[in-house]
């Protein structure tokens, strides 16, 4: 079985840490591989969405949501245009996630419903900085 998946060292903002009103984690739109790994969205309509089933390490089913939050391609006064996976905020919260810790997201090839995983920053001080930002690929 054939299996892709990616990974995002989480931010304060990812986690909830700053108090700020953050709608999810961002996606990069030029990471073309992330995009349809997640779901293809239909940018010609305005927020086009997609729901997706994740599993957990524990077997607890989670439902969050890849947004293409796009007005700024379909108004002159719009002024996003980014993806995120929404709906995070419970699972983060659930598992007690950190700045520094790995969100972990997994696939196989013919599967309808994703893997997600935490992994805690490296060493036992959680506080300690992670240069590391953004999503990677896993090989």
């Amino acid at each position: 079985m054939n299996k892709t998946s990616f990974y995002k060292v989480l931010s304060a903002n990812d986690t909830g840490e700053t108090k700020s009103h953050q709608a999810g984690l961002h996606i990069p739109k030029t990471d073309k591989e992330l995009l349809d790994f997640l779901s293809p969205l239909d940018s010609s309509i305005l927020n086009p969405s997609a729901w997706i089933t994740c599993i957990d390490e524990h077997r607890q089913t989670w439902k969050f949501r890849f947004v293409h939050y796009n007005n700024k391609l379909h108004s002159v006064t719009g002024t996003r245009n980014e993806y995120r996976l929404t709906h995070t905020s419970r699972y983060l919260k659930k598992y007690s996630a950190f700045e520094g810790d790995s969100f972990i997201i997994s696939k196989a090839i013919d599967a309808s419903s994703f893997r997600i995983k935490l992994l805690p920053a490296q060493g036992s001080n959680r506080a300690e900085k992670v240069k590391l930002k953004g999503w990677h690929r896993l090989y």
